[in-house]
């Protein structure tokens, strides 16, 4: 489990293509802090560490399979694309953003982007499956980072980022067109699913 909070910005350093994708990801993560299987969040897809390594910087490794390329937007990675990185929670973590398992339900589209005082506006699209869990002052993860919705309108929704948000995530890199994992809230899946007994 996650929260949304992302802690460091690691970069994509390999990608190899063997039964499944395997990825080096350089990080400022001490890497004598991660246990070979620990869980690690690469712009929200929840990812399992096989390899550590110090040189030339601290990196990992993980094994990406096919269904988790299609459902995401990781078959758009390359090497040096930056991406959000955060640690599995601990037992007494704060707990700052929501509750994020991982794992992402689709990739909505960048559709654009404004300025409003510091924060920038951005607009997205859905996919139509999705779109009826999004609500208004609800929460998203997006690239595995924790927004609040401000507004809904049938497929499409709006977030606002703020200057510190664009300055320790990768917020501050996307363009209008760019694809972004998208997963949404538990507590809103659990709500949608219980009004189908109703």
């Amino acid at each position: 489990m996650f929260t949304g909070i992302i802690t460091d910005i690691g970069k994509v350093l390999e990608l190899e293509q063997r039964g499944d994708l395997r990825a080096r990801i350089g990080t400022s993560y001490d890497v004598d802090g991660i246990d070979l299987g620990a869980s690690i969040a690469c712009n929200g897809c929840c990812l399992t560490v096989v390899a550590l390594g110090r040189e030339p910087q601290n990196w990992f490794d993980v094994e990406i399979s096919a269904e988790s390329v299609a459902k995401t937007n990781i078959g758009g990675w390359a090497v040096g694309k930056r991406i959000n990185l955060e640690r599995a929670l601990k037992v007494g973590d704060e707990l700052g953003g929501h509750i994020v398992s991982g794992h992402v339900d689709g990739v909505a589209d960048l559709i654009a982007m404004t300025t409003e005082g510091d924060s920038t506006r951005m607009t997205f699209r859905a996919p139509e499956e999705l779109a009826k869990f999004i609500a208004p002052k609800g929460s998203v993860a997006l690239n595995g980072t924790s927004l609040t919705v401000n507004e809904v309108d049938g497929a499409t929704f709006g977030i606002n980022v703020i200057p510190h948000t664009k300055e320790v995530t990768i917020w501050g890199d996307v363009q209008v067109g760019d694809r972004i994992n998208l997963e949404i809230d538990t507590m809103a899946r659990y709500v949608a699913r219980l009004r189908e007994w109703d």
